[in-house]
């Protein structure tokens, strides 16, 4: 069995630019450049008292109301938040008010418990059976 060596080949530097212009202009082209910033409504924010006497803490600032709405809206249950549900998961109890409302008159929806004499005799054969079990 003979080795068969292969020899790499030289590096073209003409395309390796042409790869790498063709790179810049696909990130360029879907680059977005944001410059709105705000805090994030979902992260959880500590506030640190100031000092009592101090002027600059005790100062009332301007609220931004955009930013409490924001803020009021991450807080918010989904139900509240979205008008149809937004994953799988919460399909489920999205609709959370009953579609029938429960009657106890209506014999369609209503089943109480009933007893017959076979379940009045095994009621009473069971409190027999555990009031004799508690007294051993």
């Amino acid at each position: 069995m003979a080795k068969q060596t292969r020899e790499k080949e030289p590096v073209n530097i003409v395309h390796q630019n042409a790869i790498l212009c063709e790179t810049i202009k696909k990130e360029v082209r879907n680059q977005k450049l944001y410059t709105n910033y705000s805090v994030n409504p979902f992260k959880k924010m500590y506030t640190l008292t100031g000092k009592p006497n101090s002027y600059h803490d005790s100062a009332d600032g301007e609220e931004d109301e955009n930013f409490l709405k924001i803020v009021h809206r991450a807080s918010q249950e989904p139900v509240h938040k979205y008008i149809q549900p937004q994953t799988e998961a919460q399909e489920y109890g999205w609709m959370h008010r009953p579609l029938v409302q429960h009657s106890r008159e209506d014999r369609r929806l209503n089943f109480p418990r009933q007893n017959s004499e076979i379940t009045k005799y095994m009621d009473a054969a069971w409190r027999l059976k555990e009031q004799t079990e508690n007294l051993q």
